[in-house]
């Protein structure tokens, strides 16, 4: 029998504010319990104030986030966070110990739907890590032991809290961040957790049976690796139904009602919303939904998120904030204000205004560029992360004015390629042949021709005479030297 609770509230004073946390009723005539939630509203003792926080949807297709919804009502049931804030969640499946620039987006996603009054979850998958998501790839992926996977698990679980952690919400500051500092709010959970109690009979019967073999062969995904010579393996094919229940257990007992993921997700997203469906036959108001957004590529549409030397990590352990910052640095003119879009949450306005500035005569190269690495850099790695980084920038920076001291020469010592010779084979040596060496040439008359053309720095000085021999005074604390190539190669000789 449905319970009335219309008239029964909770009041909560702070300062000059009301806040009024009212009760919701459960739905009768589903077959699941969902969790009663408190939701908080803001208003004057005279009235309530007007919502103003923007649709997030509208938000997400402004800047290009938005590829496709499964049903164009999450437009209009996005609006109302007062009463009823969506419970959103992304899956980060934990191949490897930190998540990389591919899954940004994920994370901004989510981010985006906080900022606008909704409550997130970030899911491990420690389950389907197991399996292996067949979608975008050619070929099954290689299996992992548990401990690599407890490992990836942990260093996944603290990027995302660390990171959705700088997101907060402005509108609950004051009720999600704990006495330590730490958001409070961010919600992680780990798929395992339910699976590891599931026996395969559990498994047909209570998810098989739902499952369509045509519907999940239409997947494209599906599809792709069908027809491929490689082919796709029953445990792959099944990825889908996992993600699918992984939707349903988070409906169930988390009171989640939408996922969202890159565009390659939409067969396993949908395939979880048809579940949810068959199972528990959710209609209208309570049905669950689907979001994707567009992949991280380059105008040229080939990927973005690679860099020479392999995959753009997240976390500082595997990729320093100085790299970081020096990758975004380096994106293209035709790139840079799409990214500033998708990748920052600067307001448009200023968006556009940096675009027309672009085009103008007297724009100042790599302006844009800077205030997209300045702005993705402090997301991911924090103030201080931004700071060490523009450090180590100023510090690598040839005819820089700042002082190189040991310190600051170690702390981007594993950014640049280094060697160690003895204090006896460095002094009164030439830099020609340092640089030799050293291996920032190849050879001598290289090192010449650049020296002659002025590119050839030590110590972030500009070296002009072609006869320079290294002096005691030119190894910094006794310890290093930095030699410079233009304004990207570099060397770090330490002195053994």
């Amino acid at each position: 029998m449905a319970t009335n609770f219309a008239s029964r509230s909770i009041f909560f004073s702070h300062s000059t504010k009301l806040f009024i946390f009212p009760f919701k009723p459960s739905s009768s005539h589903l077959p699941l319990s969902l969790p009663l939630r408190l939701t908080r509203t803001t208003c004057t003792l005279q009235q309530q104030q007007p919502q103003t926080t923007r649709n997030v949807i509208g938000i997400l297709e402004e800047r290009g986030l938005l590829d496709s919804i499964t049903n164009d009502s999450l437009r209009s049931i996005s609006s109302n966070t007062i009463n009823a804030p969506l419970k959103v969640y992304c899956g980060f499946d934990p191949t490897a110990e930190s998540l990389h620039l591919g899954n940004l987006l994920g994370l901004i996603v989510l981010s985006w739907f906080r900022r606008s009054g909704h409550n997130v979850v970030a899911l491990i998958g420690g389950a389907t890590a197991r399996v292996g998501d067949p979608s975008g790839k050619s070929l099954e992926r290689p299996e992992l032991d548990v401990e690599t996977l407890e490992r990836n698990t942990a260093g996944i679980e603290n990027t995302i809290r660390t990171i959705l952690g700088r997101a907060q919400n402005p509108n609950l500051e004051e009720f999600n961040v704990n006495g330590n500092g730490n958001d409070s709010s961010v919600v992680v959970l780990n798929n395992y957790d339910w699976w590891k109690e599931f026996s395969l009979l559990d498994f047909l019967k209570r998810v098989g049976k739902y499952a369509r073999v045509g519907s999940m062969m239409a997947k494209e995904s599906v599809r792709k690796r069908l027809d491929s010579e490689q082919g796709m393996s029953y445990t792959e094919f099944t990825y889908q139904l996992l993600q699918g229940y992984d939707f349903l257990h988070l409906f169930q007992n988390e009171g989640v009602s939408v996922q969202i993921g890159g565009s390659d997700q939409w067969g396993n997203i949908t395939a979880g919303t048809d579940l949810i469906r068959k199972i528990l036959q959710v209609e209208g108001a309570t049905a669950t939904y689907g979001l994707t957004f567009p992949l991280l590529l380059k105008s040229d549409g080939t990927k973005f998120g690679k860099s020479e030397d392999g995959a753009i990590w997240l976390s500082p352990s595997y990729l320093s904030p100085y790299k970081f910052y020096q990758y975004f640095f380096s994106v293209p003119d035709a790139d840079v204000i799409r990214f500033l879009k998708i990748l920052t949450f600067l307001d448009i306005d200023e968006i556009v205004k940096l675009e027309e500035e672009m085009k103008k005569p007297g724009y100042v190269p790599n302006t844009a560029q800077r205030r997209l690495a300045e702005e993705v850099t402090r997301f991911v790695h924090g103030e201080d992360g931004l700071s060490e980084a523009l450090r180590a920038t100023e510090a690598l920076r040839p005819g820089s004015e700042t002082k190189l001291d040991w310190k600051t020469i170690e702390g981007i010592a594993e950014d640049v390629p280094s060697c160690s010779l003895a204090y006896d084979d460095v002094l009164n040596q030439s830099l020609v042949d340092l640089s030799v060496s050293s291996g920032l040439f190849d050879s001598k008359s290289a090192a010449r021709r650049l020296l002659k053309q002025g590119g050839l720095y030590l110590n972030n000085s500009r070296v002009d005479g072609e006869n320079k021999k290294i002096e005691a005074a030119d190894i910094v604390d006794g310890k290093v030297l930095l030699l410079s190539a233009g304004k990207k190669n570099k060397v770090l000789v330490r002195i053994a």
